[in-house]
Order: structure tokens, then sequence, then C-alpha cells
């Protein structure tokens, strides 16, 4: 027989873009037990099958009966309300918002960022580490240079939302950003935004739970 679920273990079901962040979050928060799986953050260039990725771990979770909550660290992230859907069917919950930029920054602040400056390229500081991986590679910008105007030519600057007040990643970004023909400005958001989510959701669970 398996045993039942401890009501003290949350699962974050993330997106490997804030794998550092998460596991960052669930050292400083100890109480809450949480424990962290994160999925390819490649992911994010074909969107469409996020929903499906996150469903097969959400299932593989709950089948290990280990868990009483499990959230989903991810935003809308692109897939069109489809998360959503997954989400609903599956009885989870997931972070807030349309992506991590908006939750780094806050609603209000990236409206402002859009706004000022609509055509600007979001770069966090897992996106810096991985630039060539995710950006260059990814898009396909290394082996098809010309690529590089039919992605990017319509935008401006690049604003790198930093997490740790890190001079090698600001250098970084600034190259990244040199490299896409662009400006590069920086803001050091941290991670409080993410965390207090995070943290209200694994509460929430716990609460249910109990």
């Amino acid at each position: 027989m398996k045993a039942p679920p401890d009501p003290s273990k949350v699962l974050v079901v993330g997106c490997g873009a804030l794998v550092r962040e998460l596991r960052d979050i669930a050292a400083l928060n100890a109480g809450l037990h949480l424990e962290v799986e994160c999925l390819p953050a490649i992911l994010h260039n074909r969107p469409e099958r996020i929903p499906d990725a996150v469903r097969r771990r959400v299932r593989a979770a709950k089948a290990r009966g280990a868990y009483s909550t499990i959230i989903v660290g991810y935003m809308d992230c692109g897939t069109g309300g489809l998360l959503d859907r997954v989400c609903s069917e599956e009885g989870v919950e997931r972070l807030p918002g349309a992506h991590c930029y908006e939750l780094y920054a806050g609603a209000g602040a990236f409206a402002g960022l859009q706004d000022t400056e609509p055509g600007t390229f979001y770069l966090t500081d897992y996106l810096v580490r991985h630039f060539d991986r995710l950006v260059m590679d990814g898009l396909g910008i290394s082996q098809h240079p010309e690529l590089l105007e039919a992605y990017f030519g319509n935008y401006t600057r690049v604003v790198h939302l930093a997490q740790a007040d890190d001079d090698r990643l600001a250098r970084a970004a600034e190259q990244a950003a040199a490299r896409l023909g662009l400006r590069c400005e920086r803001i050091l958001t941290g991670i409080v935004g993410l965390e207090g989510r995070i943290v209200e959701l694994a509460a929430a669970g716990a609460s249910e739970a109990a």
C-alpha cells in the first residue's frame, strides 16, 4: 500500500531558466520543505511544448505520491492559455503573470518598460549565462547569421533584469547586447517577487492539506 503524501513536502515543477533562483528560494525557506524539479529551459523556444511537458512531470510526481502540494513554476510563457488548461485539469497552481520578466520586474514596472520602449529584448541572469546556447544557437543565428536581422531588426535595446548583483554578469549582458547590435540597460530585480509567489502558493497548499 502506498504511503499517504507527506503534508510537509512541496514540489515545484519549474522552468529550467529559474532553476538557480528556485533552489535559492528552497534553501532560504527550509521550513516549507520545497523540492525543485526543472524542465529544460530550451522549451521557451517551443512554448507549445511546455504544457504537455509540465503535465507529464506533474503526473509522474503524483504517481510517486510523495507530495501534498505541487506548484508549477512557470508563468503562461507564450502558451496562449494552454498551460492554464493543464493546471486546471491536473489540479495544480502556476505562478501568476505572462512571463518571468513581469514577475521579476513587477507587473507595473514591466508595463512601464514596455510602454517606454516596446522594442525591448529582455535577459535574465540565466539567459545571460546561457546566451549562446539559448539565443544564438537556439534561434539558429550561429549557423545562419542572416537571421539576426529577421529576429532582432525591430528591437532597440536589451534590458538585463538582474537577479544577482554580479559585475561579471553585467559585463556579459553588455557583450550579448552588442552582439545583437543593441544598447544595454540593467535593472537589479533580485528574486523577491518570485520568492513571494512561491511562498504564497506553498503556504496555501500546506493549509489545504492540513
